[in-house]
């Protein structure tokens, strides 16, 4: 008798359904997001631990590493075949760019500034008439947001969210650095020198006060929280918080093979999608493994979305 096939083998096919349904309930809660006239209730859970300081950037020693899922029986194909490469060093920011970092990117006119901009980010914001993240509004008190129906001032200690792979782009450009490569973004968060490769950055499971995941709290936690996630470099809140765009192209590994049908992943490889790493507040632990790999149009800011910084070592 043959052995199960490989939509039964280690129960794949369970787990694939598992993780469409979780992240379709990210997807709903985007889509509530959206509808900025009706409030909801929503949870707002503490961080574990208090925001600590640190320095701005962390420099990752250049070495060799394994890229994509090792020992992940439910990795979707566009995480495989998982394969060894040559790194650089570099630095990256050791938290995501907050709410206040953005605020100072307009108000010192480098959100309106065209040098800080690719040509066609920069047609895309002219055209669309960008000024700020989405939700975003000045009032005479400063910025406000709106949160599933709630009027509030934007908390300038938080990941900002709800910016496009333009608008990182721009922001990285005007402060002298750029986006990190999702080869970059997943050394500094799942590599260990001795171990090897990690499920998340600060190890192999997730028990509640590691990271900002599974909507307990329906927004991004200060900036330096989640100490107890702190990955073997010292980035902070590289999983949870906000989906952080990478400068990278959506492009299959050597050896790919698409599972099980090829509209899964292979019809969005090409230069059209950005690929996001990390997941957000409303991204279920079974999904944000470090290998886990998302992607978007480069235009999207419905995504609960932000990004960190890097440049070369």
């Amino acid at each position: 008798m043959s052995g199960p096939g490989p939509l039964l083998r280690k129960g794949f096919v369970f787990g694939l359904v598992l993780q469409h349904e979780l992240q379709h309930q990210e997807t709903m809660l985007q889509t509530l997001q959206l509808q900025t006239t009706v409030e909801y209730p929503v949870r707002d859970d503490s961080p574990f631990g208090d925001a600590s300081d640190g320095p701005d950037e962390i420099r990752v020693e250049g070495d060799s590493f394994v890229l994509g899922a090792t020992d992940e029986p439910w990795a979707y194909d566009n995480e495989l075949v998982a394969h060894e490469l040559e790194l650089d060093a570099f630095f990256i920011d050791r938290t995501p760019v907050t709410n206040g970092a953005f605020a100072d990117f307009i108000s010192h006119r480098g959100n309106s500034s065209s040098k800080h901009w690719s040509p066609e980010g920069w047609a895309w914001r002219e055209r669309e008439e960008i000024r700020a993240p989405l939700f975003w509004e000045r009032s005479k008190d400063g910025w406000e947001r709106v949160r599933f129906g709630r009027r509030e001032p934007v908390p300038l200690d938080e990941p900002v969210q709800h910016v496009s792979w333009y608008e990182a782009d721009a922001f990285a450009r005007w402060a002298g650095k750029r986006l990190p490569t999702e080869v970059e973004w997943e050394r500094a968060a799942a590599w260990h020198e001795r171990r090897g490769k990690d499920r998340f950055p600060w190890g192999g499971e997730w028990t509640g006060y590691e990271a900002n995941l599974g909507h307990r709290r329906f927004s991004p936690a200060p900036a330096g929280s989640y100490a107890g996630g702190e990955s073997r470099v010292g980035c902070r809140q590289l999983t949870g918080d906000v989906w952080e765009w990478t400068s990278s192209h959506f492009l299959p590994y050597p050896g790919f093979l698409a599972f099980p049908y090829p509209e899964f992943s292979e019809v969005y490889f090409g230069d059209e999608y950005r690929v996001l790493r990390g997941g957000s507040w409303a991204t279920d632990s079974v999904v944000a493994r470090s290998s886990f790999r998302s992607w978007d149009l480069p235009d999207r800011r419905h995504l609960f979305a932000g990004f960190r910084c890097a440049r070369d070592g």
